[in-house]
């Protein structure tokens, strides 16, 4: 089965789902089983992004600490990441049920940024 990485290509970002080594993509598989409806309003908030650059409502896309972003379609959380080259990668995804973000599902986007960066690196996540 081919990956999918890229979401959506815009002229400030590429927004790309990530992969485990096993092929996986959490955050693509939670997207994948969302209604049509939050599908769209998640893609609306990826779009901006790529498009413009910036989401200036917190409500909407916010820096959640530790290097860690967030896209927040309500009820819906993606975790994210930025990367050289114009690249937003979104690790997770999961409906938000708490006002804190939840310490396991950060955790989760970090452990997914180190092992991007060491697979980028060696050549190896791009198939």
């Amino acid at each position: 089965m081919k990956k999918e990485y890229v979401v959506y290509e815009g002229s400030e970002f590429t927004i790309e789902w990530f992969f485990t080594e096993r092929g996986k993509s959490p955050a693509k598989e939670y997207f994948d089983d969302l209604t049509r409806e939050r599908k769209l309003e998640a893609f609306k908030l990826f779009k901006t992004m790529a498009e413009v650059g910036k989401i200036h409502n917190i409500t909407k896309f916010r820096h959640e600490g530790d290097g860690v972003y967030a896209f927040k379609p309500k009820p819906d959380r993606f975790l994210c990441f930025f990367f050289s080259g114009k690249k937003i990668v979104i690790t997770n995804g999961f409906e938000k049920k708490t006002d804190k973000l939840s310490p396991t599902e950060k955790k989760k986007a970090q452990v997914a940024q180190e092992d991007y960066s060491k697979r980028v690196k060696k050549g190896c996540y791009y198939e």
